[in-house]
């Protein structure tokens, strides 16, 4: 194999879930065609996690073969929500939230991908001058059998819980972004792939050739379950160094070599190597050190990663932290952050919420800010207050 190909081929495959035709797509890149690259992003947050942007690292890698990134900012779309990887009703965001969670979005697109050539869309443009007709021609492509037989629709329905008909337009909406930029591969989440075959077809009902498609493997959040905001269990690329690296240290581990295949670019090999170190019984807090440290090279170098390491080792060292520190057992292993310093012996909730919105509360290194945070706990943690008080958590 030759090197331009070992390099396609090694796109095609690291952290890849799925490809629609695969011998297609590795020839159209092979031939020195290119490409438009599409990926459509909705602001439903003003946050990008890291593992959204595993599927933007992927981009990258086509950005660097010279192909065009065209990248859809869903202004529109994100007021509309796509439930594809949810088990509940998708709230209905107003233009003004959208307009606030995008405040920062070209900022943090740029910490991966070369701003500078992505060609890049917002697609009100075109579904504000949509016509009725035409979107009602778009929904003849589809089923409503279709729809409700996807996995998320699949389980709400069969529970007799509400869904929207706005959230079934979704894949309409998306699919008609492929056509808008005539794109020759869309890339996606694994979730996505209802959407990007509905590009497919959307495409074909336009006269345009239908789209290759590529599908990311799913990262999983820090604590084993599905990566959500609301839950806490993420770390953003917008994170400081301190941050990501006190997140990644208070990881499951069994979540440490899909973190080191999807969210790194540790080399195949030397990941194999670490699987294979952590079957042997090497202590995961050592992978973890070596995790947190690529994770924040990635995003904010290889100095601020040793920075980051220095005062995380200094953190937890016998120097830093009180000889005898007291035990705080907790009856279940999920509690609200208010109601966990109310447990530590904070003495009202108000007194609570004023800690977190003075920045005094910590948890592994990590501070917390967020008042309506719910943790998941393993044991173990390091719960800080203030200056000097310290507690480490317990759980039943």
């Amino acid at each position: 194999m030759q090197p331009k190909e070992k390099i396609i081929e090694a796109i095609l495959t690291r952290g890849v879930e799925q490809i629609t035709e695969k011998n297609h797509l590795f020839k159209a890149l092979l031939s020195g065609k290119k490409l438009r690259v599409k990926h459509g992003i909705d602001p439903t947050g003003p946050k990008i996690h890291i593992g959204r942007a595993s599927t933007l690292w992927k981009i990258r890698a086509f950005q660097d073969l010279g192909h065009t990134v065209v990248l859809i900012i869903g202004d529109y779309t994100a007021q509309i929500g796509d439930a594809s990887d949810k088990l509940s009703k998708r709230p209905f965001l107003s233009q003004a939230q959208v307009k606030e969670n995008m405040k920062h979005y070209t900022k943090q697109l740029g910490m991966v991908l070369d701003m500078k050539k992505v060609e890049l869309h917002y697609n009100s443009k075109w579904f504000s001058k949509m016509k009725l007709r035409e979107f009602d021609e778009l929904a003849e492509l589809f089923s409503v059998q279709q729809m409700i037989a996807r996995r998320n629709f699949k389980e709400r329905w069969e529970k007799e819980e509400e869904i929207s008909i706005r959230e079934l337009h979704y894949a309409l909406y998306q699919g008609y972004d492929s056509v808008a930029i005539k794109a020759d591969l869309e890339i996606g989440g694994a979730d996505q792939l209802f959407n990007l075959f509905a590009g497919r077809k959307i495409q074909e009902h336009y006269g345009q050739k239908p789209q290759d498609i590529l599908t990311t493997k799913m990262l999983l959040g820090l604590d084993g379950r599905k990566m959500s905001t609301s839950w806490g269990n993420v770390v953003d690329i917008a994170n400081s160094p301190d941050e990501q690296f006190g997140k990644i240290m208070s990881m499951h581990d069994e979540c440490i070599i899909d973190y080191f295949e999807i969210a790194t670019d540790v080399p195949p090999l030397s990941v194999r190597d670490y699987k294979e170190e952590l079957r042997k019984g090497v202590n995961p807090k050592i992978m973890k050190e070596r995790l947190a440290f690529e994770i924040v090279k990635r995003y904010h170098g290889e100095k601020a990663a040793e920075q980051a390491h220095d005062r995380f080792d200094k953190l937890f060292s016998k120097k830093e932290i009180p000889g005898n520190i007291p035990r705080l057992k907790l009856q279940g292993k999920e509690t609200g952050i208010l109601d966990l310093l109310v447990k530590a012996g904070i003495s009202s909730k108000s007194e609570a919420r004023r800690l977190v919105s003075q920045n005094a509360v910590e948890l592994n290194g990590i501070l917390k800010n967020d008042p309506f945070e719910t943790i998941r706990f393993r044991g173990g943690e390091m719960l800080k207050i203030g200056k000097h008080r310290f507690f480490k958590i317990e759980t039943k």
